[in-house]
């Protein structure tokens, strides 16, 4: 720097040493920043001399340039590692400020606050048990047409379920014919039988409707039904799935069942199914006692039925079956009251409810 005067010499010397020591006195990042733009930025010093350059005379304008891009390169590379510095400082006060206390029990989340329905949580279980006897889950929709609901099913137009205080009709078409929501899942039975040819081995679960509300009924509740049809299908292979459903369900060793003659138009002949229990306070133990409760209807298919299908009652016959999930929920987990499943009351959901990983299967215990 001698070619450029002692004078701007000296002057480079405390303008570096003056940058330096901001630089290192600067107590954070923010301070940090406003000494680079003072030095760097475009009206900081550093640019401000670059400036004066072009007044030089060109034998002094090499030399000192030379010293100022030196007084740039130092203050830039200080400038570098004192950010570095202030950076793992800032980290470790962080650090150090917030700290975890792992003796607090952790919060709960959604999957720990969260809970399965009990109507969903039971109709996975009846899954679980019907698919490891080889029934497949057959869906169809919740309005019907009245074929499928009623005039396939072996209901005459003079049958009383037709009546519109049992049943919820759409209005008429034009045609004068009316949609009707379903009031039982025996029309996806109809369904499958005419899309497919036997052997047919299927459950239909879903929402089925009528005109009915109490303690025990609601204008909408959950059904199951299955359907077995094949050449051979007798009434014990009726009874013995019905047998394994109940023990496999209600998680028993043995149960009791009476079958009691019965009348539904679509099964020839009918029975209503009744399982012993006994009352222990206000617990109901399903396979213990002499008491008997109805759970469910079944018989063997009605000729009429495989005839509407274009099934021939010579060559095939089967059996049915049907029971509401939302009653054999409420007899499982002792629930008092059916209406209570749709009030959306989540005190109730808590404790009724299941956890999402309660996922159902025969190997641990269908509800453990």
């Amino acid at each position: 720097m001698g070619n450029v005067g002692t004078q701007a010499e000296t002057d480079l010397t405390a303008l570096e040493k003056e940058l330096l020591s901001s630089i290192e006195s600067a107590s954070d990042l923010a301070a940090l920043d406003d000494v680079r733009v003072a030095a760097l930025g475009k009206k900081g010093k550093i640019s401000q001399l670059m400036k004066e350059l072009g007044s030089l005379a060109p034998e002094q304008r090499k030399s000192f340039g030379q010293a100022i891009n030196q007084i740039k390169q130092s203050v830039g590379t200080a400038i570098g590692d004192r950010k570095k510095d202030l950076e793992a400082a800032a980290l470790a006060s962080r650090l150090e400020q917030e700290v975890a206390d792992v003796t607090l029990p952790t919060r709960s989340g959604a999957l720990a606050e969260g809970r399965i329905h009990p109507i969903s949580q039971v109709t996975e279980e009846i899954y679980e048990i019907f698919a490891d006897m080889g029934f497949s889950i057959a869906e169809g929709p919740d309005i019907e047409t009245d074929f499928n609901n009623f005039t396939a099913l072996n209901i005459p137009p003079e049958h009383p379920a037709r009546q519109e205080h049992d049943t919820f009709y759409f209005d008429p078409k034009p045609d004068g014919s009316r949609q009707v929501l379903r009031t039982h899942t025996s029309p996806v039975q109809i369904r499958t039988m005419l899309a497919e040819d036997p052997p047919i081995r299927i459950i239909a679960p879903g929402r089925v409707y009528r005109c009915d509300s109490d303690q025990t009924h609601t204008p909408m509740f959950h059904q199951v039904e299955g359907l077995v049809i094949d050449k051979h299908t007798h009434l014990g292979h009726l009874k013995w799935v019905l047998e394994e459903f109940c023990k496999a369900f209600f998680e028993v060793e043995s149960v009791k069942m009476r079958f009691r003659a019965s009348h539904f138009p679509f099964t020839e002949p009918s029975m209503e199914v009744d399982v012993g229990y006994a009352k222990v306070g206000d617990e109901i133990r399903i396979g213990e006692g002499d008491e008997w409760l109805e759970i469910l209807g079944c018989g063997m298919v009605h000729p009429n039925v495989l005839r509407n299908v274009d099934y021939d009652p010579e060559e095939y016959q089967g059996f049915a079956f049907g029971l509401g999930i939302d009653r054999v929920a409420m007899l499982k987990y002792g629930m008092p009251d059916l209406r209570a499943f749709f009030a959306a009351d989540m005190r109730w959901l808590r404790h009724y409810g299941f956890l999402p990983f309660d996922i159902p299967t025969l190997a641990r215990g269908i509800s453990a």
